[in-house]
């Protein structure tokens, strides 16, 4: 039987410092100077071990998007964008054909909602040695109502999320499309912080390699729905359609 839990060591999570709800708190990112197992860098992204790994039998890992520890990804200029999706997507897929790991994830929290410890703009890659994390993802979670598209890329809201009610999707099938692919990305991630709804600080932003193609997943984040926890039932709103026309209004005219 295939393993479907991760260990969590509570005690290595007890030391990670915390910079989302306190912001007086020092940001270790940066503090360049003294990070330390530093793998990659190219510019201000830094690609570095995880000195926190709380995940038993995983190899963590994080990406420093950038040195302005108050910027976020839906602000970053294009050259910057392109360049972080760019050295994110190298690293993931080197660590996939690694052949060292049974799966890979490439994920990024931002918000107090997102289940993230540091403010500072980051992502992970994170090895699994024994557990597949996509064995449960479905091609129909990516689906949805289109909001734009181009030979190789195409930006979606989708019909059937994983977790429910607004789910952003990415599908890139086209690697030439890389760069449109990060404008898609920005553009959920800048729509959900600033025309969304009021109260929305957070987001997660996921990563999968499907049969073949690259899928980006980007999900506002709020209290999770008790039906969700309680019984594992996804909720689709009756107006993606109407979220749709307004992400193209606003960025696609």
């Amino acid at each position: 039987m295939s393993q479907k839990h991760l260990i969590f060591n509570s005690s290595i999570g007890s030391q990670k410092p915390e910079t989302i709800v306190n912001r007086q708190n020092s940001c270790p990112f940066c503090d360049v100077e003294h990070l330390t197992d530093i793998l990659d860098q190219e510019g201000s992204i830094i690609f570095l071990k995880n000195k926190y790994p709380v995940l038993e039998d995983t190899f963590q890992t994080v990406i420093i998007e950038t040195d302005d520890c108050s910027s976020e990804l839906s602000e970053y200029p294009k050259e910057h964008l392109h360049t972080l999706i760019s050295f994110g997507m190298k690293h993931w897929f080197e660590m996939m054909n690694s052949g060292e790991f049974k799966s890979v994830m490439f994920y990024k929290n931002h918000g107090p909602m997102s289940g993230g410890s540091l403010r500072h703009p980051h992502m992970q890659i994170v090895g699994l040695k024994k557990l597949d994390a996509h064995a449960d993802i479905l091609l129909e979670n990516f689906e949805g109502v289109t909001i734009d598209q181009e030979s190789g890329v195409e930006f979606t809201l989708s019909s059937k999320p994983r977790m429910g009610f607004f789910e952003f999707n990415v599908r890139l099938s086209d690697q030439e499309k890389l760069s449109k692919m990060a404008d898609y990305i920005q553009i959920a991630a800048h729509y959900v912080l600033n025309h969304f709804h009021r109260s929305c600080t957070s987001y997660n932003l996921f990563f999968y390699y499907l049969q073949g193609d690259v899928y980006a997943k980007i999900v506002p984040r709020f209290a999770t729905s008790p039906l969700f926890v309680g019984y594992g039932i996804p909720q689709v709103s009756n107006k993606i359609g109407d979220v749709a026309l307004k992400v193209k209004e606003l960025y696609l005219s």
